[in-house]
């Protein structure tokens, strides 16, 4: 059972969710089908984080990077995108759930952007959960355009140098107004952050499960959920343990 209260929620929790090729793989399938199944996972996570009281969540659904993938494969998870907002997107509004979308749209097709505004006008004077959807999204391409429009400030003599500061960075990022992650979970087993959040995770707890992305589902959630109340953050500082013992 799930010890965790209120003091010990996160604000925001992240995921990178990974493994829908492999668990589709491993039951002979093709891969779109479990991405399918991934859909269903998100939309089990999604319950659970509002039942948890968590106030942000944040799922990589495509990254700047997954264009290498087969043109199927991308057209496949485009299209259960376009779906996942048309079927879900009343649901989401009448729970009172807000979208935000980060991510590069300069060059996305027409059909999927204008989607993207709707499920973000739609939504924003909610107030519950705020579900970002991390797509076409990469860190350091997200970086990369916030130094550019800097560097572009400073040459139109808008900006001095010396007055950029890392709030200054971090109110430019797609991210700007959402509290850093407190916990980003990854899963499927693989420990790594695949150009997810770099600037923002700086002080994060990770959190590595093994469970493929098509059998997250809420018991996993809270469990990580526990896992993430039983640690001290320190964020560069000493724990009050640690204060405690020294003094």
């Amino acid at each position: 059972m799930s010890t965790i209260d209120n003091r010990t929620v996160p604000e925001h929790v992240a995921i990178i969710m990974d493994g829908n090729g492999r668990w589709a793989n491993a039951r002979g399938m093709p891969r779109v089908v479990g991405h399918r199944k991934g859909v269903d996972a998100v939309r089990k996570t999604v319950r659970a984080a509002g039942d948890a009281g968590v106030r942000f969540l944040t799922l990589f659904a495509f990254s700047s990077e997954n264009w290498r993938r087969p043109q199927d494969e991308i057209n496949d998870l485009f299209g259960l995108l376009k779906t996942f907002i048309r079927r879900d997107l009343a649901e989401l509004h009448g729970e009172n759930v807000r979208i935000r979308i980060i991510g590069d749209r300069a060059n996305l097709d027409d059909d999927i952007l204008v989607l993207l505004l709707e499920a973000e006008e739609t939504t924003r004077a909610n107030t519950a959960l705020t579900l970002v959807i991390a797509f076409n999204y990469g860190s350091r391409d997200e970086i990369a355009r916030v130094v550019r429009g800097l560097a572009r400030d400073v040459e139109a003599g808008r900006l001095k140098a010396d007055a950029i500061d890392a709030a200054m960075i971090d109110g430019r990022l797609d991210t700007a107004g959402i509290p850093d992650p407190d916990l980003i979970i990854r899963t499927s087993g693989e420990e790594r952050l695949s150009n997810f959040l770099l600037w923002q995770a700086a002080y994060s707890e990770l959190m590595f499960v093994p469970d493929l992305w098509p059998d997250f589902n809420r018991d996993v959630f809270f469990a990580a959920l526990d896992r993430y109340a039983a640690r001290e953050r320190r964020f560069g500082g000493l724990s009050p343990k640690a204060l405690a013992a020294g003094s």
